[in-house]
């Protein structure tokens, strides 16, 4: 029976088999053809040992709707964008990104790298997969495999540096047994890099560490590394490879909206005057160093439906999440961990400095990483802040924010979940630890 549940705010989730098979497969595959009126789609995989069958069922809901399929095979999810941007297709990506093993699911995307989410087809999608209307095509669609498209998109990455500009750094680089171990060699191919694998084996078992570089005991094996080795910096990629996170020389992790504040800087020096976007959960450091800039910086809601499409609205050239989610106007909007990774190494190979004196810069921010409360009503504990601390509201489209001459907050609830998340930074280590204890004692949180 299909589980409308596996329908979440941006993509479908579900674990294999219970909730989501291969005939729930196909049908997603149909309604998604029928939903787009699609004649060609293009569709990738993960190397999540239920991947294949999912990709293979998606592809076969297609064909019987009437779409040719050009078949991807085991990429990454920026791949799978860079190709809908490139040949102007929809597409999809089986994956579940960093859940964990038992899981799968699909990324969607319109022709171009625009995105679908709950308010911009997902919920038809969902209704059509659930109607089960489905009338075979007079004539079925073909799939068609398509080969080098990771040289392509190693080519389209590398248009974002100069690559005369890269010196031989050493690189630590934990693909977590994901799809990074596959595309890494590839992009770095001809650059001077020294690249130190570790768990470059696809293997949707992860036999290491889950594929979730958000958690920081998924990292500790990548900071070893980097500093037994000397490494110059550690890149920690998530399972389907969109993200990525920044370890310093001294085995210390770089926060991502100061990788954010970094990467738009270099952004801003090569193109003046461009906008960048950032959400309610960045570092103020971000907004700021745009402002320094001499450009303008766009708050947004988080999710990266919202910040695509305020990309498309404002033109802004780039845009980055908490959670490591790297956006790129040139590169169709889309997130990519990849190009992500090169402008930071561009950067130290052309400044010759530190990866942990870029962060230096940044030092009177003092953050604390996402915090995720479980409250048994999500509307009261919010207004119980309002109540508390409503003279400094600042807004409420995105959970609800407050600001203070030297300290901020955001709490905002998930989609998914009876979880609040907690972002708050200030002025000085102290003061952050005291408003942090502050603030989850109004939440009633010991």
């Amino acid at each position: 029976m299909f589980n409308p549940q596996i329908f979440k705010a941006y993509d479908v989730r579900g674990i294999y088999s219970d909730e989501l098979d291969g005939e729930t497969m196909e049908k997603i595959g149909r309604s998604f053809v029928q939903f787009l009126s699609a004649k060609k789609v293009v569709v990738g995989y993960d190397m999540r040992l239920s991947s294949p069958e999912l990709s293979a069922a998606f592809m076969r809901g297609c064909v019987k709707q009437g779409a040719d399929v050009l078949d991807l095979g085991q990429i990454s999810t920026d791949a799978l964008y860079f190709c809908s941007g490139k040949y102007d297709l929809p597409g999809v990506m089986i994956t579940a990104s960093h859940n964990p093993k038992e899981y799968n699911g699909v990324k969607f995307c319109r022709a171009g790298a625009e995105p679908i989410g709950g308010d911009s087809g997902l919920e038809q999608i969902k209704e059509l997969v659930s109607a089960d209307n489905f009338v075979d095509a007079e004539t079925a669609g073909v799939i068609e495999k398509k080969e080098n498209i990771l040289k392509e998109f190693r080519d389209h990455c590398l248009k974002f540096i100069d690559k005369e500009k890269i010196k031989p750094l050493k690189i630590v680089v934990d693909a977590g047994n994901g799809m990074a171990g596959k595309v890494v060699p590839i992009i770095f191919e001809n650059l001077p890099c020294e690249i130190i694998p570790l768990y470059f084996e696809l293997d949707g078992n992860f036999p290491h560490h889950p594929s979730n570089p958000l958690e920081k005991e998924n990292v500790l094996d990548l900071i070893s590394k980097v500093k037994e080795s000397g490494a110059d910096l550690g890149l920690a990629f998530d399972g389907d490879a969109d993200r990525v996170f920044f370890i310093d020389e001294k085995g210390e992790r770089v926060d991502s909206s100061f990788a954010t504040a970094m990467i738009a800087k270099n952004l801003l020096k090569k193109n003046p005057g461009e906008k960048v976007i950032y959400t309610v959960t960045v570092s103020k450091a971000v907004p700021d160093i745009v402002e320094k800039m001499g450009s303008e910086s766009i708050l947004t809601r988080v999710g990266h439906s919202f910040i695509k499409e305020l990309m498309k609205k404002s033109g802004a050239i780039f845009s980055g999440e908490h959670s490591g989610h790297y956006y790129f106007r040139d590169n169709f909007r889309a997130d990519s961990g990849i190009i992500a990774a090169l402008i930071v190494i561009e950067m130290l190979s052309e400044s010759g400095k530190k990866l942990s004196e870029f962060s230096e810069k940044f030092d009177s921010y003092h953050k604390i990483e996402e915090m995720n409360t479980q409250v048994e009503d999500k509307d009261l504990v919010i207004q119980n802040l309002k109540e508390k601390y409503g003279a400094n509201l600042t807004q409420e489209f995105d959970g609800v924010t407050f600001e203070f001459p030297d300290w901020w907050f955001n709490v905002r609830p998930s989609n998914t979940e009876p979880l609040l998340r907690l972002n708050l930074e200030a002025n000085s280590e102290e003061l952050m630890e005291e408003k942090t204890a502050e603030v989850l004692g109004v939440m009633g949180v010991v």
